[in-house]
């Protein structure tokens, strides 16, 4: 049973959403606030944490409780579930590394659906190692099963979605990926903003690693592609 823990100040749809993903076979523990939800988490992770930004009498809770789990882990699937639809929270919540940015005008069976295919995603990196499912482009190489990324033999942590976009421009290097291909193979449905966001944080994670990293390329008006030392 997956364990999920939602972090929501307002009690009414903290307890709907609870009793909702419940019903869908799910282990759900819920908190209302910043400090308990971090205390918690700090003992033991769930499988995906999903956060209200502003909780209680702090405004911006949801970012800090998401930074204090990205310190923890690299690989936590974190959603951030929230009635702010500005294009600033969007982008800062995924900066910080966040998998999805959703807001509660979204019908239940969306929700519900965005969350099963982030697991089904997760369920890979239990398959067995399988030579086939790895890749190696220049530098980089990719465990798909795995799902484990390295620059230069040095390991690059990415979030779920981070990792299947890359894994996208990898797997087609040299082709250019649109916005819509990327949110296809990563089974996503943002807007292009939010593309954009994902793609700059896994840039920043190879830079961190390669001050001269450059292999990520963008096509103005077309998308993205991996671009190799061969590509043209």
């Amino acid at each position: 049973m997956k364990k999920i823990v939602l972090v929501e100040d307002d009690v009414a749809l903290r307890e709907n959403y609870t009793e909702a993903l419940k019903s869908q076979g799910y282990h759900v523990t819920g908190y209302d606030n910043r400090a308990d939800a971090e205390k918690a988490l700090n003992e033991r992770l769930p499988d995906l944490v999903i956060i209200d930004i502003g909780l209680k009498h702090e405004h911006d809770g949801g970012f800090r409780l998401c930074q204090a789990l990205r310190q923890i882990s690299a690989s936590l699937p974190i959603i951030f579930f929230t009635a702010r639809d500005n294009d600033i929270d969007t982008v800062c919540g995924l900066r910080m590394g966040a998998d999805d940015y959703l807001t509660k005008d979204i019908s239940l069976p969306h929700l519900l659906a965005r969350i099963s295919a982030l697991f089904r995603r997760l369920e890979l990196s239990n398959k067995p190692i399988d030579q086939s499912s790895i890749i190696h482009v220049d530098e980089l190489s990719i465990d798909s099963n795995r799902m484990q990324v390295s620059w230069r033999d040095v390991p690059v942590d990415l979030t779920v979605t981070e990792f299947w976009m890359l894994f996208s421009l990898a797997k087609h290097h040299g082709h250019v990926k649109s916005r819509q291909q990327l949110m296809d193979d990563s089974k996503m449905v943002v807007d292009d903003t939010t593309i954009t966001s994902h793609i700059k944080r896994i840039r920043q994670k190879f830079v961190q690693i390669d001050p001269h990293f450059d292999a990520i390329e963008t096509l103005y008006g077309m998308g993205y592609r991996w671009r190799s030392p061969t590509t043209s």
